[in-house]
């Protein structure tokens, strides 16, 4: 359904024809332009999940699995649509600081965002090889520990653990970025499960970090149309008759 409404070709009515044996030769599927999407909007769909529900499950995606709801928005263009949909599912825009760490495989996608955050205004802390590497790059970055580091903290009275920071509210968003190949997988599943239960969003997918980054980027420059939402059928009032796939009578 969602992709019928957003792309305006009824896939529901094609595919009942097919299990019923009946002809589609009517059905304009073959025209390469219906194929393109529309020209004045585009939809995303972003998922919900109850890792507040589940005591010590590990807030991190894998192939089960576990989203509990979802939310369909549309907006522009896809960063318009992203956050709209970000927001519906209960997500909050940071306006402070932001906690970073990734796998070291992925220090190398993560840098540029990082880039585009700091320029955004938003101070950036990050743990071990997180911080080496963002400070080696010359991203602004202040130091956090990991939360069972116990040796590192005895040395550095001053600086805080990445736990801390988010039981403080120091920080109001947390990236964390974990792969097949993480090996401080204990330090990780801390920081990601303590966000969650202090209720501080969290991302912990490169891809997904990278559109973010993108579009907020766009949002600080008021170069969004709007975050307010608005109904699919504010959309449908602007189609043309003769263009919409179902029948104006039809309850979308």
């Amino acid at each position: 359904p969602f992709v019928s409404k957003t792309m305006r070709l009824d896939f529901i009515e094609t595919a009942t024809k097919v299990m019923m044996g009946e002809d589609v030769k009517d059905v304009a599927f073959t025209d390469p332009k219906q194929w393109e999407g529309p020209e004045d909007y585009t939809a995303v769909k972003a998922p919900m999940f109850s890792f507040t529900r589940l005591a010590g499950a590990d807030p991190v995606l894998g192939v089960e699995m576990a989203s509990t709801g979802e939310v369909a928005c549309f907006g522009q263009d896809k960063h318009e649509a992203f956050l709209k949909a970000m927001l519906s599912t209960g997500f909050k825009l940071p306006q402070k600081d932001i906690l970073v760490t990734a796998c070291p495989t992925l220090l190398h996608r993560l840098t540029p965002v990082a880039y585009q955050l700091v320029e955004l205004g938003y101070k950036l802390w990050a743990p071990a090889s997180t911080y080496e590497h963002l400070v080696a790059k010359g991203v602004e970055c202040s130091k956090a520990l990991m939360p069972l580091d116990e040796d590192a903290k005895k040395g550095a009275d001053e600086t805080p653990d990445a736990c801390a920071l988010i039981e403080d509210r120091v920080v109001d968003l947390v990236i964390n970025l974990p792969t097949s190949k993480s090996t401080d997988v204990k330090n990780n599943y801390t920081i990601r499960r303590k966000s969650v239960d202090f209720g501080v969003p969290l991302l912990t997918n490169m891809q997904l970090v990278e559109l973010f980054a993108e579009a907020m980027q766009k949002h600080k420059k008021d170069e969004l149309v709007g975050l307010e939402p608005r109904s699919l059928f504010s959309y449908y009032e602007k189609e043309d008759p003769t263009e919409t796939w179902s029948s104006p009578k039809e309850f979308h």
